[in-house]
């Protein structure tokens, strides 16, 4: 049994480390490109919502934790909200009116021109999560897009001031692994423009 489930692991971590190298060559640019967006939105006193759910509410948190606080280097905190968070405000809205709108209305309520949304969803077909692009699209929230296995019906949405992050790949669990990836990438191109910025 150890033998099989050894065989297993090993083969998890090989399929991972080579998703990982594939997407590099179809990543680099738009992980770029999302980094000046986002990078922009903050240097313009403007903050970044993100959004998710399940995994990709977990990674909403870590990411909007390392802008608030800090990634890998000392700098002030950046303006950056999790609409995973708050159990009263997704509770009362998802029973209200529908779980479909427990972000968008967020959105709605904290958005401002100028802002970013970061979309978070393995499978780009997330009910909520289009919801929130939809409701940020009218208010001139843009948005970087953070899918999987083709992008959904998120792909379709997405305008040209918004920038689209998809993992090629159709397996949830080697899209999430990636998606940390790339929010690490994120908060990275951040740092490193806004401390050349300010030096």
């Amino acid at each position: 049994m150890i033998e099989a489930l050894s065989a297993r692991v090993a083969a998890q971590f090989a399929e991972s480390a080579q998703l990982k190298l594939d997407a590099a060559g179809a990543l680099t640019a738009p992980i770029a490109r999302a980094g000046v967006l986002l990078a922009d939105t903050l240097r313009a006193g403007n903050k970044v919502l993100a959004c998710g759910n399940g995994g990709s509410a977990a990674d909403a948190q870590h990411f909007a934790a390392e802008l608030l606080n800090r990634f890998e280097m000392e700098r002030a905190p950046l303006a950056a909200v999790a609409l995973t968070t708050d159990s009263s405000t997704l509770t009362s809205i998802a029973n209200d009116y529908a779980y479909e709108q427990i972000f968008s209305k967020q959105v709605l309520g904290l958005g401002r021109r100028g802002d970013a949304l970061l979309a978070i969803s393995t499978s780009g077909n997330s009910k909520n999560v289009i919801e929130a692009m939809r409701v940020a699209r009218d208010l001139g929230v843009r948005v970087v897009a953070l899918t999987g296995n083709g992008g959904g019906r998120m792909a379709a949405m997405i305008s040209g001031q918004d920038v689209h992050l998809c993992v090629p790949h159709k397996r949830t669990a080697r899209i999430q692994e990636v998606h940390l990836l790339v929010l690490h990438c994120l908060c990275d191109a951040i740092d490193f423009q806004l401390s050349a910025r300010s030096a």
